[in-house]
């Protein structure tokens, strides 16, 4: 009897744009260069100008900043009068330089403009995911190098890192650069032997080539075609001082960004991979003996200058008061359990998270392997250590996410993602999480502004639409093309939330409220006091001389003279109406701003009032 298989049909023309686009971005490394900046571009830009500071980290880094250009002091870092010496000063300069520009070009209240601080993140967003792919060539074809930055580029966790004006979007970019070297070193006196080389004329066969297959291949159209840094050439990683030159100076930047972060995530691969090959002479490609010194005169200028200027409470401040309460507690109350990031992972990587739970069987299985024992050295020993570090915040392990996204991409090119019917179910996330993001974001805009967003409604349908396809036809076509899709839904649910319904959330941003209806009083030199809301948009945005004070002190300075301004919290109202009556202030309202502090997640009621001072 015979037996007649129907396999799952499809429209045709919903697989060509995607094939189309994979076979452009495949023909040539300038290609997928083009396409992978123009989807970063089109999931980071969406409301970068357009949402307001947010507190409290990015609103600390952009006054710092500030403040360095309004004294010219670009040594020390200060928020106001107090010293900040949590993190180095490397995303100060580069924040710095950006406004400086922007000043240069007539851009007006340029030290105000958010946007401008956020330069720099969105730089390192879109540098992290060409390195991903560079990374990437290190292991596997040029297709599949760049389904691996496509995967980091589409993460919900790098879009909104890409729109905060912080360290970490630009810090990925430091320990790509810094890893991908490092690959090389590791991989590249090996081969393609190393490697496991995966040939498209022989796909049942991965591992090392017979003798006489060593010659095919090194001519063969098929592994030139496929544009990988493969080959069974036997070359010696980067020509010259290239691969060394990249290696320590991202070790550098990433040391000025954010400290000993970027020396933890290389010195744990490094001391995994010389523990299990017991040998570490493949460093010796990286030639320390000129990198450390290169290392050492880019990174110690600063840090004996700051040392020379501060003393000891330099390492007070950065050690004592923000790393070690770090490692032993919940700083500003991010303590959390072990587990977090794990948990995190699903929402943070999406639309990748379902890939990678499929991919993960194979990866750990072939551990043995240069190439996948690199990839996982590079993130399994430092997850471990930032799952144990009591204080956790997402973005983390964001430094780790690379590794996970080419371990992905390389067991997709080996063809050997899980067949287990319940782990595919997880890319019913795909429809799932896009719905989900869409509605909550266009339910939060009707209660918050009693606005219905309608742009929001029909790219959040489109969003909706495409991880549909992701999942329906993740069996007929394959999760290569359910991967473009998935990534493109994820890139319309950016749009959605952080595009068009968050800058219309005017109460989750106060202080852009208040600067709004002081910016209408036509003093020239405000003075403003902000009683109880202390936050540091408010220091940002009302200027480097606002007086955080209470009630009472509030008052005070409303009776200097005139155009002073106090922004009096409603807990504080008691203190300053009292205050006031008691030393005869004249003084008016202005307006009150209802909203919520999203730092501490209460509900905020600011009133806003105008000096009436009589000499």
């Amino acid at each position: 009897m015979t037996t007649l298989i129907r396999e799952q049909k499809r429209p045709a023309w919903l697989a060509d744009p995607v094939d189309l686009l994979l076979a452009f971005a495949s023909a040539a490394h300038s290609r997928a260069i083009l396409v992978l900046v123009l989807f970063s571009l089109a999931a980071f830009l969406p409301g970068f100008s357009q949402i307001p500071p947010t507190d409290r980290d990015e609103a600390r880094f952009a006054q710092a900043t500030k403040q360095m250009v309004e004294t010219g002091d670009f040594v020390d870092i200060r928020f106001q009068d107090e010293v900040r010496y949590k993190k180095p000063v490397g995303i100060y300069w580069l924040q710095a330089a950006v406004v400086t520009a922007g000043e240069a070009m007539g851009i007006p209240n340029a030290r105000t403009r958010i946007w401008l601080y956020r330069i720099p993140s969105l730089i390192g967003a879109v540098g992290a995911v060409l390195l991903t792919y560079w990374t990437a060539l290190a292991f596997m074809p040029r297709r599949h190098a760049f389904l691996a930055a496509l995967m980091l580029a589409g993460s919900f966790l790098l879009a909104v890192e890409a729109r905060l004006a912080k360290t970490d979007a630009m810090l990925l970019l430091t320990v790509v650069a810094a890893m991908g070297a490092l690959a090389r070193a590791y991989v590249g006196r090996r081969g393609a032997a190393a490697l496991g080389h995966h040939d498209a004329r022989y796909p049942g066969r991965v591992g090392p080539p017979d003798p006489d297959d060593r010659r095919q291949a090194v001519a063969s159209p098929e592994c030139r075609q496929a544009g990988s840094s493969v080959h069974w050439g036997g070359r010696e990683g980067a020509a010259g001082l290239a691969l060394p030159a990249i290696f320590w100076t991202a070790l550098a930047a990433g040391v000025l960004l954010k400290g000993p972060i970027i020396l933890l995530v290389v010195a744990l691969t490094i001391i995994t991979l010389a523990a299990v090959d017991r040998s570490a002479g493949w460093l010796a490609v990286l030639r320390p003996g000129l990198g450390l010194p290169w290392f050492c005169l880019l990174v110690l200028p600063w840090f004996w200058a700051i040392f020379s200027r501060a003393g000891e409470s330099f390492i007070a401040e950065s050690v004592g008061h923000d790393m070690l309460p770090k490692l032993l507690g919940g700083q500003e109350g991010h303590g959390a359990p072990p587990g977090y990031y794990l948990l995190l992972f699903w929402v943070t990587f999406w639309p990748a998270a379902p890939l990678a739970l499929l991919a993960a069987p194979a990866a750990w299985g072939e551990r043995r392997e240069r190439p996948a024992l690199f990839l996982l050295a590079w993130l399994v020993p430092s997850w471990i250590v930032f799952e144990l570090v009591v204080t956790k915040l997402p973005h983390y392990v964001l430094p780790l996410y690379p590794a996970v996204a080419i371990l992905v991409a390389r067991t997709l090119w080996r063809g050997r993602l899980a067949n287990a019917v319940w782990l595919k179910r997880g890319t019913l996330g795909w429809p799932v999480v896009a719905a989900l993001v869409a509605v909550a974001g266009v339910v939060a805009l009707m209660v918050l502004r009693r606005q219905l967003g309608l742009l929001a409604w029909p790219v959040g349908a489109a969003a909706t639409v495409f991880g549909f396809m992701a999942w329906r036809y993740y069996e007929a076509d394959g999760p290569e093309r359910s991967l473009v899709r998935a990534a493109t839904a994820s890139v319309l649910v950016v749009i959605t939330f952080l595009g068009i319904i968050t800058p219309s959330l005017r109460p989750l941003f106060p202080s852009a409220t208040i600067a709004r209806v002081l910016a209408s009083d036509p003093c020239d030199y405000k003075v403003v006091a902000a009683a109880g809301y202390h936050e540091p948009s408010v220091v940002f945005l009302m200027g480097t001389s606002t007086r955080l004070t209470d009630g009472a002190g509030a008052a005070d300075v409303l009776r200097e003279s005139y155009c002073r301004f106090a922004l009096v919290e409603a807990r504080e109202q008691r203190a300053f109406a009292q205050r006031a009556e008691k030393i005869g202030l004249l003084y008016a309202p202005l307006s009150r701003v209802e909203g919520y502090n999203i730092s501490n997640g209460r509900s905020l009621s600011v009133t806003i009032y105008r000096s009436v001072w009589k000499p």
